[in-house]
Parts: C-alpha cells; structure tokens; sequence
C-alpha cells in the first residue's frame, strides 16, 4: 500500500473511492495546513522546471496558480488582490520581459 503524506486536491478522495480503492486521510489545522501547501508550492514548482514541454509546463503552471489561489485564501485575500500587487510592483520595478541578468554593481 503506497503511503503519500502529502497535501491533496480536494476532489481526490472522491476519485480514489471511485476507483474501489480505500483511502485514509485527516484534516489538517490551519498551522499544519499552511506548512503543508508551502512545501506543496515548491513541489509544484519543481515540477514545472522539470517539465520537458510545452503543454506539461502548462499543467505545471496551472497547479503553482492553484497553489497560489489557496496561499491567498488562507492570508484573507484573493487573487485579484495579489493581482493588483503584482502589477503594481510591474509598474514601478518592471516585469522579466526584457529578458535582463544583472551580472555585478559597482558600489564605488
């Protein structure tokens, strides 16, 4: 029986009894919570930078965006408000268009 330990999308349990499989999972506390979606984050995001496609980059991007979704839920706010942070900071440092590596600063 394989043991995961791990954050799970909500609709999972129902899928894996779907399947006629038994399941064991508990509810966390907000702390525990919190911890756990974290290390799910870097999982997801590992997972993006391994992805060897276009269309796998995509999924990966989109369960980070969900990560994200749930990270600004559990902080009291939303995506349009991470949204508007974003764009705000955008517009006064810029965004990684331009593609630009700092390399060094001389602070002479």
């Amino acid at each position: 029986m394989p043991v995961y330990n791990k954050l799970v999308r909500d609709k999972i349990p129902f899928i894996i009894e779907k399947t006629g499989k038994s399941y064991k999972t508990t509810i966390l506390g907000n702390d525990e919570y919190i911890k756990k979606l974290q290390e799910k984050g870097f999982e997801e995001l590992q997972e993006y930078v391994d992805a060897t496609n276009t269309a796998n980059s995509l999924e990966e991007l989109a369960d980070v965006l969900e990560i994200i979704h749930a990270l600004a839920e559990y902080h009291g706010s939303s995506i349009e408000e991470i949204e508007k942070i974003r764009a705000e900071k955008a517009d006064v440092r810029g965004g990684f268009k331009e593609k630009i590596y700092l390399i060094e600063v001389d602070d002479e």
